[in-house]
This record gives C-alpha cells, structure tokens and sequence, in this order.
C-alpha cells in the first residue's frame, strides 16, 4: 500500500484506540509506523505526540458531556505532569538515546507497555471489589470505590509526574500509565479514569510536542518531517477518537480492559523484539 494510505490506517486504529482507553494513541502510531515504514524512534514520537493533541480534544468533549471529568483532580494533576514532561523530553535527547541508542529508547518503550500490560492483567484476573470511602460526584455513584474524599498533592505526584516523564521520554500521552496510576492510588473508576485521563493528555502533548519537534529540528537531521507524518495521520485520527471515546461509555469495563492489555501485549513484542535485534 501507498505510505499515504498505511498512515490513514494507523491514524484510525490510533485514534480508536485513543478514544475508548483514554490514550494519546502513541502506543498504537510509533509501534505501527515502526513496523510499516522502518526503525525512526525520534521522528515516530515527535509525530505521535502532535497528533495525540488532535486524539484527545474531541474525546474530552465527549467525556465531558457525559459528565465524568473531575476537574479538581485535573487541576492537581497539570502541574506534576507539565515538570515531568519536561524532564523527559531532555532525558530523550541525551547521547545515550541519540543515533544508535535509538533502539535503546525503542526498547524502553516495548518493555513499558509490557510492564503496564502485566499489571492489567493482574488486575483482570483478580477482579476483586473493594469497598470503602465514596467521593463526591463523578465518582461517589460507583459501589467499587474505595478512595480518598480528598486528593492530597502527594497521591497528586505520585500519578502525574511518572505519566508526565514517560510522557515526554517516550513519545506517549501518558494516558497508558495514568488510567491504572488512578486507580491504583486514587480508587478512581475505569471510565472516569480514562476520561480524566484524556483531559490530562492535552496538557502533556501540547508541552510534549513543542519540546520534541523543536529539539528535533535543532537536532537532528528531519526538518519539518514530523510536521508531514502528523498531517497525514491526524484526520483519521480525530475521526477514530470521536466513534472511540463513545464506544468507552457503552462497552462492558471487562471488554475495555481486556482490548487495552491486548494491545499493550502485542505492541510491546513487536517493539523489544526490534531493539534486541538492532533493526
């Protein structure tokens, strides 16, 4: 198939993706196009992280009007995720990922989602309900819930500013690693997690992406390469993540969770198998 026509495909299958698990769509667009198109870690992210902007944004209206964005949490998380995106945006560019350390980051990337994989899994299998104290609405409806009535800033910290350095280190919206961060310290609901989630990303990707394509620019060698990969893949982005972000408040949370470690499985292998190879 013609590039033009493989990116569209990806921009869908992101997009989808991001939409209904409340992802940037990363862990979907730099495995694919390094599978389709051949090994470019730096270009693939600096891409990614413009078009995650573009995934997010109709999810979150969405997510809003279905009333499960909790914008106190949100306010709370920005601040940590914006210093970790930072960070990670430098820590990428260092000589240790530069030129042939580039496997080493893809590497990093497919060992992350396997972690995150393994995780949710544990999670699926267990299945357990807990009980405990209720939050205020959006999340004092859920019998599951079992957090705070108050989010302090260290459970703040503790999820935002790991989703924000992985954010910026890897390419992602961050979204993979701040839906299971959520519940695991804030006992927050899969749905609300990934709506909150999605509203977070916009955050991350809008600092992400200025950082990565203006050190990729400076550099390295691309131009404006990343600008043209993002333009061919937004569209149909957009348009996956507007029918994804539904599909999140009509499917079963058992069928959600079971895509999500589906793919993070899946992606993971293609990605590690790769850097061990040094292709």
């Amino acid at each position: 198939m013609p590039p033009i026509v493989v990116l569209v495909i990806i921009g869908l299958i992101a997009g989808l993706t991001g939409g209904m698990l409340g992802v940037g769509g990363s862990i979907v667009m730099i495995p694919a196009m390094t599978e389709l198109l051949g090994p470019d870690q730096h270009l693939y992210q600096a891409a990614a992280m413009i078009v995650n902007l573009f995934v997010v944004i109709p999810a979150v209206v969405h997510h809003r009007r279905a009333k499960a964005i909790d914008p106190s949490t949100i306010r709370r998380l920005i601040p940590f995720a914006m210093v970790g995106v930072v960070v990670g945006v430098a820590i990428s560019e260092t000589p240790l990922f530069v030129g042939e350390g580039e496997r080493y980051l893809r590497g990093m990337f497919g060992l992350f989602l396997l972690a995150v994989g393994a995780i949710d899994l544990y999670r699926l299998a267990r299945d357990k309900v807990r009980f405990g104290v209720r939050l205020p609405p959006p999340y004092g409806s859920d019998p599951t819930n079992c957090a705070r009535p108050t989010m302090g800033w260290r459970f703040a910290a503790a999820v935002a500013l790991p989703t924000g350095l992985v954010a910026g280190l890897l390419g992602v919206g961050g979204g993979v690693l701040a839906v299971p961060l959520q519940r695991r310290f804030l006992g927050i609901p899969i749905r609300n997690a990934i709506a909150n989630s999605a509203t977070l990303i916009i955050a991350t990707a809008l600092v992400g992406a200025t950082l990565k394509n203006i050190a990729l620019i400076r550099g390295h060698d691309y131009g404006y390469r990343s600008f043209a990969l993002a333009g061919a893949l937004i569209p149909a982005a957009v348009l996956g993540s507007m029918i994804g972000s539904r599909l999140t408040h009509l499917l079963p949370v058992k069928a959600i969770k079971t895509a999500f470690f589906i793919l993070l499985v899946v992606a993971a292998g293609r990605l590690i198998l790769g850097a061990v190879r040094g292709g």
